[in-house]
């Protein structure tokens, strides 16, 4: 779901229960979803037996805290000081992949995020209104935002999931923990809340474009990974914000721009290291796969020779 879309339900409808929000949002992903299943559209899923249920299930339950907790902080806090905590999710998730996976990044990448998640701090946060709940759910959120996507890239990528298979799998058990955290987030008055056409509309037309939003999400995050998502995520604000400013006149301020456009220089930075890598590990393969080639070949020079010798000696 788009944070435009969400704000748009959240204060000119009315309606001010994120996580009940998030939870019609899964649920019609998962009726869509089931549809699709019938219609024999839905791709066809890796063998049971190749991925244990544990990180499916867990998956599911971190992405119930994510979507869940990323509402209800915006619910509670600004725009602002919910996208500087969305700019800590950056050295999050650098810092998962190490703990689960000993995964280690370059200096150089590292520095480059730096200069995006400054960049985008500048460009893009202005106001930082929140209370102390508020503070406790956003600090709470980053924690499963950075898991969520790193789960999510490592399934597709090492276990051969597809992103529709994957959501079908997952879904169910987002939509239990998320009714189970209704009633410590959510604010009461639920069923009092006056459904006419126009709320009606609004909320499920927000559930509809939250689950082309997931389903696009999926499909990058399997494509990348979990930093790189997070990068493209701001690369997109960078470019709303230049967007706004060059075709539509708005003015975002003179620090706003300059911040977007070097984290602009910062993601081309790491697009570039990206790439790099790619070509290097490339370049490692094709040497691994050719090796074993060469060495029959030695061998068979070897051979003949040894057979020539033993014919002169004779």
């Amino acid at each position: 779901m788009g944070l435009y879309d969400y704000v748009q339900v959240m204060k000119k409808v009315g309606f001010n229960f994120p996580i009940f929000l998030t939870l019609i949002h899964y649920s019609t992903s998962w009726i869509l979803l089931g549809i699709l299943r019938a219609s024999s559209l839905l791709p066809v899923s890796p063998p049971s037996k190749t991925t244990p249920f544990a990180p499916l299930f867990s998956l599911g339950v971190v992405m119930a805290f994510a979507s869940g907790l990323a509402n209800a902080s915006l619910n509670q806090n600004s725009v602002g000081f919910y996208q500087m905590s969305k700019i800590a999710v950056t050295p999050s998730i650098v810092l998962a992949e190490f703990v689960i996976f000993r995964k280690t990044i370059s200096y150089k990448k590292v520095l480059a995020l730096v200069v995006v998640s400054g960049g985008v701090a500048v460009a893009t946060v202005k106001d930082l209104e929140f209370n102390f709940f508020g503070a406790c759910i956003a600090i709470a959120w980053i924690v499963p935002s950075s898991i969520n996507k790193i789960l999510w890239s490592d399934l597709q990528q090492q276990a051969n999931w597809t992103a529709l298979g994957l959501m079908w799998k997952t879904t169910p058990v987002t939509v239990l923990f998320l009714v189970a955290l209704m009633p410590c987030l959510d604010p009461p008055g639920v069923l009092s809340f006056r459904w006419d056409l126009y709320s009606s509309s609004a909320i499920f037309l927000t559930a509809l474009l939250g689950f082309l939003l997931q389903w696009s999400g999926a499909l990058a995050l399997g494509a990348t990974s979990a930093t790189s998502h997070v990068v493209l995520g701001q690369f997109k604000s960078c470019v709303i914000l230049l967007g706004g400013y060059l075709i539509f006149g708005s003015d975002p301020g003179f620090v706003s721009i300059c911040g977007a456009l070097t984290a602009l220089a910062g993601m081309s930075v790491y697009t570039s290291l990206n790439l790099q890598e790619s070509r290097e590990k490339q370049i490692f393969q094709l040497q691994t796969q050719t090796l074993p080639l060469s060495k029959p070949k030695a061998i068979s020079e070897t051979t003949t020779r040894d057979e020539a010798a033993t014919a002169n000696a004779a």
